[in-house]
């Protein structure tokens, strides 16, 4: 693939989406499946509305704001708000057990937190103590408000607020004149509850008017921090991803360069927006080119997906290989391996005939507008890959992961090379360690715009991401051809990356299920894409105990599902398997992990 010209230079994403804004100002932009649509003037004017709450409450510039909530237009407009305010966006799988949600708030310094209603009834603000603010993203109602507000230099009382000499305030009089200045500066800090009972008036005081031309972000802050997103939420030692403006802008150029996209497109958003390949490319990127996103909310049923796909008719999908290998193997499959079909397949002609109609029936099936089908987040079967290649399916499989916010390799399906997960795109160079990369499997690694400043407040585990010369560690293993295809040939650390697509971390996991009774030492591995805890058990308190194998097989499956009970649903263990003895360690003591993959 070829690089953008270095003269067009970097375009900032909030330039492409103001660009969208002033563009497609009436056009639709954001829809909740079978719920409200935003336009893309509407979609400027809640972010203005969430501007002047941040403004008037004292919310800095820089100051971190977490988003945990379902997938929702009003989630991606929060989102925006936050990020075009200079703020830093911490966006949070709702996935996470509430303990885990609780500690990367607490992690990651918010002082704001948009989230849902039922996820907030779940959590305990006494394990938030830094946070100052809770909204419900959907209605932007008022969940929690500390006493102490944003402002720390500020005394503040929350039923009666006084004046320099201990004159009692009314709140209602200091509102009707907070809109003379446009820093909120009126001595006494507003609450936020005052702001968004009167938010309409706010806006009307700013905006008598409110146009394209009103809508003005900041893009001069490449270098600046925009997001952490947290690659796990189950250990006390969390790994925060720090994204800079100038990787997600990155991320959307290539976007636009590569995978053109129109006003006139629809897209129907699957994936996690919490996630960055659902954030950067189900989201920004669509935004950028001015297209109108579905967004489902949470995961359906088979049945609700077609329906869905049907009404939005989109003309990209961006899925994960669990989802397209579901449908090969219970739709496409048993039709080529019925004795007539397979007959008929070695037919000239007629096998063309029936690869041309199975291709057909699925781009129907996936809305019949269908243009490009990008396949990201782990390997895909090898079966299901010859397949689509056999029918001539428009897919293409993409290289990524958090920590580049997240594209690195992409080619476009008519260039795709089967096999691999396409070429190093615009902005990151990319190079395997090893003496020879086109044969002699090597770790990849990367550097480049995309790559991220670091792990939040994790210096040990950023020094340990990169090389003295500042090479990026992707952590896979794998080989680069002479037309710079990659092709990933496996893992050379611990982590595992699940079907969906999620980082999974198995000492995490190791750590939940050890605190539980009965457990001695554990090995999480990966065997036929599920969750194998090979166990080693308490064998002096079984003995104590008189605990036989029934009993014991009993209790195991009680450790099982408490500790699935913390952790996110990806990361469930399947079953364990109770191993005769110890497992074997180095001289420091550490389970010699390769000897049980």
């Amino acid at each position: 693939m070829e690089h953008i010209p270095a003269e067009k230079g970097r375009v900032h994403f909030l330039t492409y989406f103001q660009n969208s804004v002033k563009n497609y100002w009436s056009h639709d932009a954001l829809s909740d499946i079978n719920g409200k649509t935003y336009g893309y003037g509407q979609v400027a004017l809640e972010i203005e509305k969430l501007h002047i709450l941040f403004d008037k409450i004292g919310l800095k510039r820089g100051d971190k704001v977490a988003l945990c909530a379902k997938n929702s237009a009003a989630w991606g407009i929060s989102f925006l708000a936050v990020t075009s305010y200079e703020a830093v966006a911490v966006p949070l799988l709702n996935e996470f057990s509430p303990e885990s949600i609780e500690g990367l708030v607490t992690h990651s310094e918010s002082k704001i937190f948009f989230t849902d209603e039922d996820i907030w009834a779940k959590l305990n603000i006494a394990n938030m103590p830094l946070l100052n603010l809770a909204i419900a993203v959907s209605s932007n109602k008022l969940l929690f408000e500390s006493e102490n507000g944003l402002t720390e230099a500020e005394e503040i009382a929350s039923d009666d607020k006084k004046d320099d000499i201990g004159n009692k305030i009314d709140e209602k009089q200091v509102f009707d004149h907070i809109g003379e200045n446009d820093n909120g500066n009126s001595g006494v800090r507003i609450s936020a509850a005052t702001v968004l009972n009167n938010i309409d008036k706010l806006f009307s005081e700013k905006f008598p008017t409110f146009g394209p031309d009103d809508v003005k972000y900041p893009v001069d802050n490449f270098d600046d921090l925009a997001l952490i997103n947290y690659t796990s939420g189950t250990s006390s030692a969390p790994k925060g991803v720090m994204l800079t403006y100038n990787s997600i802008s990155s991320n959307i150029q290539f976007g636009q360069w590569g995978i053109p996209n129109h006003h006139d497109e629809k897209v129907l958003s699957m994936l996690p927006m919490a996630h960055m390949f659902g954030l950067a490319f189900e989201f920004l990127y669509q935004l950028a080119g001015g297209c109108h996103i579905y967004f489902l909310g949470k995961i359906p049923s088979p049945t609700v997906l077609l329906e869905s796909l049907s009404k939005v008719q989109p003309y990209m999908i961006l899925t994960v290989p669990l989802v397209i290998e579901k449908i090969f193997k219970s739709a496409v499959f048993p039709v080529l391996k019925k004795p007539l079909v397979a007959a008929l397949m070695h037919v000239p002609f007629v096998n063309s005939f029936i690869k041309k109609k199975i291709c057909k029936k699925i781009l129907n099936a996936f809305g019949g507008r269908l243009r490009v089908l990008i396949i990201g987040g782990a390997a895909i079967n090898k079966e299901v890959e010859d397949c689509m290649q056999l029918i001539k399916l428009p897919y293409t499989v993409g290289y990524g992961m958090t920590e580049c916010g997240p594209i690195l390799g992409y080619q476009d399906w008519r260039k795709f090379k089967k096999g691999s997960c396409g070429v190093a795109v615009h902005r990151i160079e990319l190079k395997i360690d090893s003496e020879d990369q086109e044969n002699a499997v090597g770790e990849i690694l990367v550097r480049g715009d995309n790559v991220m400043s670091g792990y939040y407040k994790n210096p040990e585990a950023t020094k340990a991401a990169f090389t003295d010369d500042g090479w990026m560690r992707t952590g896979d293993m794998g080989v680069i051809d002479k037309e710079g295809n990659i092709f990933i040939r496996g893992r050379c650390k611990n982590m595992i990356l699940s079907s969906s697509g999620q980082n999974i971390y198995p000492e995490e996991i190791e750590d939940r299920l050890n605190n539980q009774p009965y457990i001695g030492e554990s090995v999480v591995i990966e065997r036929n894409k599920k969750l194998v805890a090979m166990v080693f058990p308490d064998m002096d308190r079984i003995e104590n105990e008189s605990i036989d194998k029934k009993q014991l097989n009993v209790l195991m499956e009680k450790c099982r599902v408490n500790t699935n009970s913390y952790l996110p649903v990806y990361s469930h263990i399947s079953y364990i398997e109770l191993q005769s003895k110890a497992f074997e360690k180095t001289p420091k003591k550490s389970i010699k992990r390769y000897l049980y993959r």
